[in-house]
């Protein structure tokens, strides 16, 4: 017979509450209260010139040039261009979380980050998010809660 508890649950790897449909970053963000942050995908050269870098730019204090971290009331993690692999963009997102862990007081609204432009796959992107998806105050995309 096979013990079922001795083989370690894949179910087991991603957080599986209910808690995570309070924490659904909405589908179009027009404004933030004062403590979100809008978290988005750019180019790894920071030129905010198109999509959700080009919004964070016009409307959430998004800094030309800057490719990574806090801006105004955005976060920019880099997904394209140059040097941007897997790793590359894992260590990204690893710096975002440990960002929003230092500061619970903010609420951080992910974005599909690099699901546009940026060429990758939600599949590929979420289970990066998979610490950072444990925290009350990071809310994740729909398709990211979906591979998680």
């Amino acid at each position: 017979a096979v013990i079922m508890k001795s083989i370690p649950s894949l179910f087991n790897r991603f957080p599986k509450n209910e808690d995570y449909m309070k924490r659904i970053t909405p589908e179009w963000i027009t404004s933030l209260k004062e403590n979100e942050i809008f978290v988005f995908g750019c180019r790894n050269s920071g030129r905010h010139f198109d999509g959700a870098s080009c919004f964070a730019l016009e409307h959430f204090g998004a800094i030309m040039g800057q490719r990574e971290g806090r801006q105004g009331q955005s976060y920019a993690i880099p997904t394209i261009g140059g040097t941007i692999d897997k790793k590359e963009l894992q260590e990204s997102v690893a710096r975002f979380t440990e960002y929003a862990e230092a500061h619970p007081e903010l609420t951080f609204l992910v974005t599909p980050v690099g699901c546009g432009g940026g060429g990758w796959r939600p599949w590929m992107v979420a289970p990066m998010f998979c610490e950072a998806s444990k925290m009350e105050n990071v809310y994740l995309p729909q398709a990211f809660w979906n591979e998680l």
